[in-house]
């Protein structure tokens, strides 16, 4: 609450808006599917409808809960009432729910991503929900790593893996899981298909479970025994080493002070001393928490830099249209006096 209070005083605003709701839930723990806050500092507000009226009774604590009939009604009354004048909103908000803003008459003052960068530090309680993800994710993968042959389809594998993850206790995914074979393995973000993979493929599998509304996220690379004519399996083996030499360089880098530009940088000048610089074309990382995509952004770009408590993925790769992919994803933390990496699973090259 003290840090919201600050972004009010610092915008000079009369009260702050929360619609996003993951911003929601780790203000207020609140589950949910429908429910907007209203901060003011003096008297805070969680508005949901009747749906959520037990939930909310369970989950939220330190805000005052309001049941409202019909969307927005609770806010408009709430505004009138305090006579509020410049409000900060979350600028994800939808066309609709910006216009019934504009209709109370207020000034409407845009967060950017003032609530999100609450979220960029973990707390050990959540990087403890973080590594409950990976072990779910690591331990849903172990149990289905043997359909992984020629013959058996992509999507096959990529159903099998989610229902296991599932089993061992993870709610929803953070995202689809991604089993790319062959020519499909050049597409950084393929969706798993009918394909069925076959000698000398490259397989890339990238994958992610959930705890406590926690995510994680990590992908492992595979050959398959070539046929013995294969003339570019050697190519393939050796941007697999390519790839993973990269990422331990970006690895090695991540301590309390450097910049995420340096991070990236790291994998990135390996992968180009090596010659396939424009086969690497995105960001070498990602923040991970209650959304799969969060701060820090870990790219070209980035001048941030890290601090204790920050998790996030090094994922570099390499991409050939005429050959497939390569990735390798990792999930780090910063600690105080370095790092530590949280996913386990072996990144020797292996050869099915």
């Amino acid at each position: 609450m003290d840090r919201l209070k600050k972004i009010k005083n610092a915008l000079r605003i009369d009260a702050i808006l929360i619609t996003d709701l993951k911003n929601i839930r780790y203000f207020t723990g609140f589950t949910g599917s429908s429910a907007i806050c209203l901060y003011t500092g003096k008297e805070n507000f969680f508005i949901t409808d009747f749906r959520y009226k037990e939930q909310s009774k369970k989950e939220v604590k330190d805000w005052d809960i309001i049941i409202e009939k019909k969307k927005f009604s609770g806010l408009k009354k709430l505004v009138a009432k305090m006579n509020l004048k410049r409000l900060g909103f979350e600028p994800a908000i939808s066309y609709d729910n910006f216009q019934s803003l504009k209709k109370l008459n207020l000034r409407l003052i845009p967060l950017k991503k003032h609530l999100h960068k609450f979220r960029e530090i973990k707390t050990p309680q959540e990087i403890e929900k973080i590594k409950r993800a990976i072990k779910r994710a690591e331990e849903g993968f172990l149990r289905i790593k043997e359909l992984i042959k020629p013959g058996i389809m992509e999507r096959d594998i990529a159903i099998e893996l989610e229902y296991q993850i599932k089993k061992l206790g993870s709610g929803d995914l953070p995202f689809e899981v991604i089993v790319a074979s062959g020519e499909n393995s050049a597409m950084p973000h393929a969706r798993s298909s009918m394909r069925k993979i076959s000698p000398g493929d490259l397989v890339v599998i990238d994958w992610g479970a959930e705890a406590e509304g926690y995510f994680s996220d990590m992908t492992r690379t595979f050959l398959i025994k070539p046929a013995s004519d294969d003339t570019s399996f050697e190519e393939k083996r050796k941007i697999y080493h390519i790839v993973k030499r990269a990422q331990e360089e970006a690895l090695m880098a991540v301590r309390p002070g450097i910049s995420t530009t340096e991070i990236d940088k790291k994998a990135r000048q390996y992968i180009e001393k090596e010659g396939y610089g424009k086969a690497f074309g995105h960001s070498t990382g990602h923040g991970v928490g209650l959304d799969i995509h969060e701060l820090p952004v870990i790219s070209m770009t980035g001048r941030e830099r890290l601090k204790p408590g920050m998790v996030f993925t090094v994922e570099p790769g390499i991409y050939l249209n005429s050959l497939g992919g390569v990735r390798i994803e990792d999930m780090i933390s910063v600690t105080e006096d370095g790092s530590a990496i949280l996913t386990s699973l072996p990144k020797e090259p292996e050869i099915i």
